[in-house]
């Protein structure tokens, strides 16, 4: 099953204990139909506004680490709050959005819910929002440290140029040089060059000898 509906007080094994009342009380005041997915490559979260008989919705990836499901949370929490005061008018990441993630990222920063590197990246964060985490890459390389990766599993930007990686498709790419922001990669069946974020979680491809 994709998804998975979870009793409120089991949300405390996907989040900060600190963050479970607050959260609640978000969920409650807003009657927000919260489900909990498997892993999504293209996105972490997402929100639907509220139509006809049906509740403000909200899902978010449950592989996440407790931080990054939080932070996720937060990001789409602050879509309907932003769909509350403007309604579909304005961009969905735009100045309006921007300032209400800024507000909720501020209030549970206050409750110390976050370990201090997390904090100090939202902290930035707070000053210019990105759409997402993952296009936070200060942020999204933060968040990393707190999951429970396998031994060979690792981001991009931890391999040396000219190692073998393999996405979870089965294929299988040698890193190239970095350029400003991303790494290139050239898909060694296809010779395609593709270019990769630094904070992109691949499996390393040991090489026989």
């Amino acid at each position: 099953m994709a998804k998975k509906e979870v009793p409120l007080h089991a949300l405390s094994a996907y989040m900060p204990k600190e963050a479970l009342e607050p959260v609640l009380h978000y969920l409650h005041q807003y009657k927000i139909h919260l489900t909990i997915t498997r892993e999504r490559n293209s996105v972490l979260g997402d929100y639907r506004h509220a139509v006809d008989t049906k509740n403000h919705r909200i899902s978010v990836n449950g592989n996440l680490n407790k931080y990054a499901f939080l932070v996720t949370l937060l990001h789409e929490i602050a879509h309907l709050l932003t769909f509350e005061q403007f309604g579909n008018r304005i961009a969905p990441h735009g100045k309006e959005w921007k300032n209400e993630y800024s507000k909720i990222l501020a209030q549970f920063l206050l409750k110390k819910v976050f370990p201090a590197d997390i904090e100090k990246a939202l902290l930035r964060s707070i000053q210019n929002p990105g759409a997402t985490s993952c296009g936070e890459e200060h942020l999204m390389r933060v968040l990393k440290n707190y999951d429970e990766r396998q031994p060979h599993e690792v981001l991009v930007e931890e391999l040396k140029e000219g190692q073998l990686f393999k996405l979870k498709d089965g294929r299988v790419f040698q890193k190239g040089e970095k350029l400003r922001k991303r790494h290139k990669a050239v898909d060694v069946k296809t010779g395609a060059m593709y270019l990769f974020s630094g904070v992109y979680e691949v499996e390393r491809v040991e090489e026989s000898r």
